[in-house]
């Protein structure tokens, strides 16, 4: 049962400061691994984290997707 297959990963990077963000948009942040400038993050490519990166998309840049 355990595959050692390797999903899809996506890779993130922070741009975007949250100051004077909603609190909503600081939790999506730190849920997707990220707290500060220029920090990067890589996750598997599921359609929650592709909702959670389009909810900040104007302070995360996608850095690779494999």
């Amino acid at each position: 049962m355990a595959d050692n297959k390797k999903g899809k990963t996506v890779t993130i990077e922070q741009i975007g400061s949250p100051l004077r963000r909603p609190n909503v948009q600081r939790q999506t942040l730190i849920g997707l691994g990220l707290n500060k400038m220029h920090r990067r993050s890589t996750l598997e490519d599921t359609p929650a984290v592709r909702g959670m990166i389009r909810a900040v998309s104007h302070m995360v840049r996608v850095v690779e997707e494999n």
